[in-house]
């Protein structure tokens, strides 16, 4: 069975939660052999997420299993503002993501060029202290696109990464959480899945769970590709995936 964790309702504030457009997402999501869905919307937009919506169709479907997480930017000092986000919500999952490296918004087309002006070197090891920390903040269940800051195609050796990101790993494990291979970045110019393989085969060996997500932002791009994600994430060794319910995590063969 195949997942998709990351699926984007309002995108980023162009959409609205209605029962059409989340059905569009639901029947592609069929198409593509995908048993359980997340739909998913950045923090910022919690107030236009609609609850009642996502449970009254996870009731009437019974031939995929809907979830309803939110996807939450780290940022040092944010805390009392995430534990305000999580309260009160009837979420199965959060994803910690980090898309910010000091207020610059690294991942935005509009601020890409700033790569250029920094040390690539410097820039990661920022990317990745900010990803350990949202890790062991203990407030995620998922942590979102583990190595987005090569979004734009500008990398490190592989194994500069991987060294840089051992640490990483090692904090999500210690923290219980769980990494998500995330199709997502076939769609940008790096052209690759976060994590890179090498990072999920590493992953496998510290026996650090995993879902599939596409990073879906339109209803044509859920379950894109995360079949791919899936059978590299075989290669490496996988056989169980990881699916939430209300915050409690159960594992499925693929």
């Amino acid at each position: 069975m195949l997942t998709d964790f990351h699926v984007h309702v309002i995108a980023h504030g162009e959409y609205r939660y209605s029962q059409e457009w989340l059905q569009q997402y639901i029947e592609k999501a069929l198409e593509k052999n995908v048993g359980v869905i997340g739909f998913v919307d950045h923090d910022e937009y919690i107030g236009q997420m609609d609850f009642a919506l996502v449970k009254k169709l996870a009731e009437n479907y019974n031939n995929i299993q809907i979830r309803h997480g939110l996807e939450v930017d780290y940022i040092p000092g944010r805390d009392d503002a995430i534990k305000r986000l999580v309260a009160g919500n009837d979420f199965d999952f959060i994803i910690g993501s980090v898309h910010f490296i000091e207020k610059w918004a690294f991942d935005h087309p509009d601020y890409h060029h700033i790569f250029q002006t920094q040390d690539l070197m410097d820039i990661y090891v920022k990317y990745y202290r900010l990803v350990e920390e949202a890790a062991l903040s203990g407030w995620f269940d998922i942590i979102g696109h583990l190595d987005l800051v090569k979004i734009w195609g500008c990398k490190l050796r592989p194994e500069q990464n991987l060294k840089l990101v051992e640490q990483v790993l090692q904090s999500v494990k210690k923290a219980g959480a769980v990494i998500e291979i995330n199709s997502g970045g076939l769609r940008k110019p790096v052209q690759e899945i976060y994590p890179s393989f090498d990072i999920i085969q590493r992953m496998y060996e510290l026996n650090i769970p995993i879902c599939l997500s596409s990073d879906a932002h339109q209803p044509d791009h859920t379950g894109y590709e995360v079949e791919k994600a899936g059978q590299l994430a075989k290669k490496a060794g996988y056989r169980y995936l990881t699916v939430f319910f209300r915050r409690t995590k159960s594992y499925v063969p693929f």
